[in-house]
C-alpha cells in the first residue's frame, strides 16, 4: 500500500469548498427561479412549459441536495482521515480517504446529472420558437454568429 499523509487528504480541503461553494450557488439561482415560475403560475399563467419546468426544477433541488450531502460527507471523511493519519491509524485512513473519494466522485457525477437536466429546462423555455428544433452538435459548433 502506498504511503498516505496528511497533506494527502488535505489536498482536497479546496477543491470540495469551491465545489460546495458552486453547489450552492446553483441552489440559489434554482431558488430564485423557482419562486418567480411560482408568482407566475399563482398569477393565472398556467400554460404546459411553466409546469414542466417546475417539474424539472424540482428534480434539480433534489440534485443538489444530495450533491452536497455527498461533498459534505467527503470533506468530513477527510478530516477523519487526518484525524486517523494523527493517531497513526494508516490502515484505516487508507480506507476512510477512498470513501472520500467515492463520494467526491458521486458528488460529481450527480453534478453532471443535473447539468444535463438544466440544458432540457433551457430548451422547455425555448421550445416555443420553431427554428430552434432543427439544431444539433455539429451545427451548433460551426454556425457562425450572424446566421
Amino acid at each position: 500500500m502506498m504511503e498516505i499523509t496528511i497533506n494527502t487528504p488535505a489536498l482536497l480541503f479546496p477543491a470540495i469548498t469551491l465545489i460546495m461553494l458552486a453547489y450552492t450557488n446553483r441552489f440559489l439561482a434554482l431558488s430564485a427561479r423557482i419562486r418567480a415560475l411560482h408568482d407566475e403560475y399563482l398569477g393565472g399563467a398556467k400554460e404546459k412549459h411553466i409546469i414542466g419546468q417546475i417539474k424539472n426544477l424540482r428534480s434539480r433541488i433534489n440534485l443538489i441536495r444530495y450533491m452536497q450531502m455527498f461533498s459534505v460527507i467527503s470533506f468530513l471523511l477527510c478530516i477523519f482521515c487526518i484525524y486517523a493519519i494523527y493517531k497513526g491509524w494508516l490502515h484505516w485512513a487508507h480506507y476512510i480517504f477512498g470513501v472520500s473519494l467515492v463520494t467526491l466522485f458521486s458528488s460529481l457525477l450527480l453534478s453532471l446529472i443535473e447539468i444535463n437536466k438544466s440544458t432540457k429546462a433551457l430548451e422547455l423555455e425555448l421550445s416555443d420558437i420553431e427554428e430552434l428544433s432543427e439544431s444539433n452538435l455539429f451545427k451548433d459548433i460551426f454556425r457562425r454568429e450572424d446566421e
